[in-house]
């Protein structure tokens, strides 16, 4: 094992021991254990948003997401012992957080493993407080912003590629974020369109021609 595997370990060991910690009586969410069958939630909405939501959702909701997530995350931060700033903004439908700064590379993973874990975790704070299930976006050390570039330049390579041949190509396996940045580039590519095929973690997105 490497010593950036030993590092990956440790920092999981310490989240497992800091998540079962109980919250302090200042009303802040209790920290929730992760739950591995909601992980295809991370990025993909499920559940199209009700359309009786009242006045108070909209921005107003996304920014106390914001909130809630920051003071989870900067909590976990203290406890893991690790520096960061943490940014908060509201990106169309959804809340957005980015913890900048630092040696943040064992709080993302290999592939971004365990940066996708975190966001779920996130979730499922905010949802704790706010009563309403969160599409939240988290991102550590650019890692996602980068990732989502890298992307949109293979799936508009890719959209070309079909455009022209008029056959089929077939994707490596993404995890759910990647699989939507993939999507709407190819939703917004003339001549082709998009779907996913397999199970997960083998799961891909297929590029075929709009014909």
């Amino acid at each position: 094992m490497s010593a950036s595997d030993n590092d990956t370990v440790a920092t999981s060991e310490a989240t497992s021991d800091a998540l079962l910690t109980p919250a302090g009586g200042s009303g802040d969410p209790a920290l929730p254990d992760a739950d591995p069958a909601s992980s295809d939630a991370v990025v993909e909405p499920v559940d199209v948003e009700d359309e009786s939501d009242d006045e108070d959702g909209g921005d107003g909701l996304l920014v106390r997401e914001g909130d809630v997530a920051g003071d989870y995350l900067e909590r976990l931060l203290d406890i893991l012992d690790v520096d960061g700033d943490i940014d908060l903004d509201v990106e169309g439908d959804r809340a957005s957080v980015a913890v900048v700064g630092g040696q943040l590379k064992t709080l993302i993973g290999p592939d971004g493993a365990t940066l996708e874990a975190l966001q779920e975790l996130t979730r499922l704070a905010v949802a704790q407080s706010t009563g309403v299930r969160s599409r939240l976006m988290l991102d550590i050390g650019g890692f996602r912003a980068k990732r989502r570039a890298d992307l949109t330049s293979l799936a508009s390579a890719a959209a070309e590629r079909v455009a022209e041949s008029g056959a089929p190509e077939r994707l490596s396996p993404m995890n759910p974020f990647e699989r939507k940045v993939v999507h709407d580039v190819i939703a917004a590519a003339a001549g082709v369109r998009s779907e996913s095929e397999g199970e997960e973690p083998n799961r891909r997105v297929v590029i075929l021609p709009d014909r």
